[in-house]
């Protein structure tokens, strides 16, 4: 993948429409990655990402106490660009702050309106890449012929089966993060990823093999997945390695956290944490 460090003037308009896919990658004060969907994603100028706060989930958090980010970009028509980037600071005035609440899907939002900007210095970014759809169709096709062998056979369930459904669907968009040798995140399209069963992932490789082929046994990884209607879950978990299934090769993932992302309520859905009552009122 060809990398430079900076956006051209066509890039930068590419990325002005809020309809688009934008993800962030980050990591956690555990050194785990974590992934949100966040299409407010823009370039303010050549070698600076701006992100536009609606709505407090975790990634803000945790990009200001890890400025080293990943992120990946993604048009209507497919065309994407992958990279790194280091938040800086924030803003709740000037002319980015303007800029986004002008925005009709922001400035009209009954809910949200943007009331923090977050600035990011770019490190690297990818040229224009297009998907291999053939090779995504084909990946696809052989996962789900052999993802049933790849079944944990634990009946006792992590994903709900909103979940399950949601990553099997094969037009839904996924995404795998991992944390890189130099601290950063990465980023690499899974789109053939899907649920063998409720407490695992597969995939088959053949799509972005030689990014997929790099994730190392062992390796914790979150997988962001999305459909087109903006439904999306993040888990994490222990990629368990490639083996033979029904003579075909699959990436494994053992599922070991899953997290909701979709606003107004984010929260963790697996472990099941403990509802706390509300005793104070004031």
């Amino acid at each position: 993948m060809k990398t430079k460090k900076s956006f051209n003037v066509q890039e930068m308009q590419a990325f002005a429409p809020a309809e688009k896919i934008g993800l962030v990658a980050c990591v956690n004060p555990a050194g785990l990655p974590h992934v949100t969907l966040i299409t407010s994603i823009m370039a303010a100028k050549p070698d600076q990402l701006t992100v536009g706060q609606f709505c407090k989930g975790l990634s803000k958090q945790y990009i200001q106490e890890n400025p080293q980010v990943a992120f990946l970009i993604m048009t209507m028509d497919k065309k994407m660009w992958r990279g790194r980037a280091r938040w800086t600071h924030l803003k709740n005035e000037g002319p980015e702050y303007e800029r986004y609440n002008e925005i009709p899907m922001f400035r009209y939002n009954s809910y949200f309106g943007i009331n923090t900007v977050h600035y990011l210095d770019l490190i690297e970014t990818s040229e224009c890449e297009d998907l291999p759809m053939p090779k995504i169709i084909l990946s696809a096709m052989l996962t789900k012929l052999a993802k049933s062998a790849a079944g944990t056979g634990v009946k006792d369930r992590i994903l709900k089966p909103f979940g399950e459904d949601l990553f099997n669907q094969l037009d839904a968009l996924k995404f795998i993060a991992y944390v890189g040798p130099e601290g950063f995140p990465v980023i690499v399209p899974a789109i053939q990823c899907q649920a063998a069963d409720s407490r695992r992932l597969a995939f088959s490789p053949i799509a972005f093999k030689d990014e997929l082929i790099r994730i190392s046994k062992g390796t914790q990884v979150a997988v962001f997945a999305l459909t087109m209607g903006m439904e999306d879950v993040l888990i994490r978990g222990t990629f368990r390695g490639y083996q033979r299934t029904m003579g075909l090769t699959l990436g494994t993932i053992d599922i070991e956290w899953v997290y909701n992302s979709m606003p107004p309520a984010h929260g963790q859905i697996y472990p099941e944490e403990t509802l706390k009552p509300i005793v104070d009122f004031k």
